[in-house]
């Protein structure tokens, strides 16, 4: 077991799943990502996912030492990616282009 690491681990994704919380339901961001994200609510889903994904790993990867459940914690890692997929695609500016000479 790696307490020293997972414990700091799973209070990291608490963190960031708090904040993806705060995103969804009162549209809040933290100060330094205000500037970038267009989608709020769609940010907030991406940390929630994110968050989760970084709290399974460290508890599938680090705490359990079953080899046959370790495995599990490649599903941590395609929930991290889908959350960091999300919170990219939630900072790109959508909507209907304006200036645009195309018919």
């Amino acid at each position: 077991m790696h307490l020293y690491i997972a414990i700091p681990g799973v209070l990291l994704a608490l963190l960031f799943a708090t904040s993806g919380v705060a995103g969804i339901t009162r549209g809040w961001v933290l100060p330094w990502n205000r500037r970038r994200v267009h989608r709020v609510r769609l940010y907030g889903w991406g940390q929630l996912v994110a968050g989760f994904g970084l709290c399974w790993q460290m508890v599938f990867g680090l705490l359990i030492s079953d080899i046959g459940i370790r495995q599990w914690a490649l599903f941590g890692n395609g929930l991290l990616l889908a959350g960091i997929i999300v919170m990219g695609v939630s900072q790109r500016a959508g909507g209907k282009r304006q200036g645009s000479r195309t018919p």
